[in-house]
C-alpha cells in the first residue's frame, strides 16, 4: 500500500533543489542494491528537525551506510556528533566514504555491532535518537533509548505506517512489533508524539 498518493510523492520530490552529487550517488546505489534508505523528502524532515532543535548529539539506532546520517550531520553544529550503529563493515566503510566526500566526517562516528547494545555503551544522553532497526526490535529501543534522552529531546522513527501493514490483524513480529511501539509512542505519559504520514511513516516523538 502506497501511504503517500504516487503523483503527490512525485510533486514533493519535484520542489526538492538539488542534492549534492555524493547524496545523489548514495541513493543510486540503494536503488542498485535494493537498501533501503528515508530518501529525499524524510531526510530533509530529519535535517530541519535539528536545525529547530539546535541539536548536538544524536544517535541513529540503525545507519546503513551513512544515508540518514547524512541529513542529520548536516543540521549540526561543526561541534556536534552523530553515532552511527551498524553491524556490517562494508556499510560502515561505504558510509565513511561517503560522509568523508560530504565533508561531514568529523560530525559523524561509526560504531559496528548491536544498535540496542552500542547505544548503551554511549557516554552521556543525547537530543536526538532516530530508530530504523529491525521492526520487530522497535519497543526495546524505545525501552533503551528513552531513559537516554535529554528532557525535551526527540524519539524519531522510521516505517511507523509499514506500508499500510498496521491497519491488519496480521502476527508478522515485524507489524507486531510497530504495532506496539506506535501504541507506546502515544500512551506513554513522559511523550508527545506525532505521526507524519511522509513515505512509510515517521513518528516525532518530544520527551517531557
Amino acid at each position: 500500500m502506497d501511504i503517500v498518493d504516487p503523483a503527490i510523492e512525485d510533486y514533493l520530490l519535484s520542489l526538492l533543489p538539488p542534492r549534492e552529487p555524493v547524496v545523489a550517488e548514495m541513493e543510486a546505489l540503494a536503488e542498485k542494491i535494493h537498501f533501503p534508505i528515508v530518501g529525499p523528502l524524510v531526510g530533509r524532515l530529519l535535517y530541519q528537525l535539528t536545525l529547530v532543535h539546535h541539536a548536538e548529539r544524536i544517535a541513529e539506532l540503525g545507519s546503513g551506510f551513512g544515508y540518514s546520517a547524512y541529513w542529520f550531520a548536516k543540521g549540526l553544529p561543526k561541534t556536534g556528533k552523530v553515532i552511527c550503529t551498524e553491524g556490517s563493515a562494508d556499510r560502515i566503510r561505504q558510509g565513511t566514504d561517503f560522509l568523508r566526500r560530504a565533508g561531514l566526517d568529523q560530525q559523524v562516528e561509526f560504531r559496528q555491532g548491536d544498535a540496542l547494545n552500542l547505544i548503551t555503551e554511549a557516554d552521556g544522553s543525547f537530543d536526538i535518537i532516530f530508530c530504523d532497526i529491525d521492526k520487530r526490535s522497535y519497543p526495546d529501543a524505545l525501552s533503551i533509548g528513552l531513559p537516554l534522552l535529554k528532557s525535551g529531546g526527540l524519539f524519531i522513527a522510521d516505517n511507523v505506517l509499514w506500508s499500510g501493514r498496521v491497519t491488519s490483524s496480521s502476527d508478522d513480529p515485524d507489524t507486531v512489533g510497530i504495532q506496539s511501539f506506535n501504541q507506546a509512542i502515544y500512551s506513554r505519559p513522559e511523550l508527545t508524539t506525532t505521526i507524519i504520514p511522509l513515505r512509510d511513516g515517521v513518528s516525532v516523538s518530544v520527551k517531557r
